[in-house]
């Protein structure tokens, strides 16, 4: 790779990372607001428990996303490298 392509990678791959920390910061922050709200406002059952769960399930299927299979990862490396394989088997086949 050439350096002008390693630096765009590197300035994506740190966009990526530093979205998922936005959206971290933001999720304890509403949360923190609702749990209050919740707890201290309507006294009836403790509903801030709905949102958390679900933007969690969000915010965690963000992070696989950017840390786990995002470009550059381990997984997704290894798993671009066997299609190449595969691909390059089949083609060998049909010569």
């Amino acid at each position: 790779m050439s350096p002008e392509e390693i630096e765009t990678l590197a300035r994506k791959r740190a966009g990526a990372k530093m979205g998922w920390y936005v959206h971290a910061c933001l999720y304890v922050l509403v949360n923190v607001f609702m749990f209050a709200l919740s707890y201290f406002g309507m006294r009836g059952r403790p509903w801030s428990i709905y949102p958390v769960l679900g933007w969690g399930l969000g915010l965690a299927l963000h992070g696989i996303a950017v840390f786990v299979l995002g470009s550059g990862s381990g997984l997704r490396e290894r798993l671009v490298e066997r299609e190449r394989e595969r691909l390059q088997r089949e083609q060998d086949r049909m010569k």
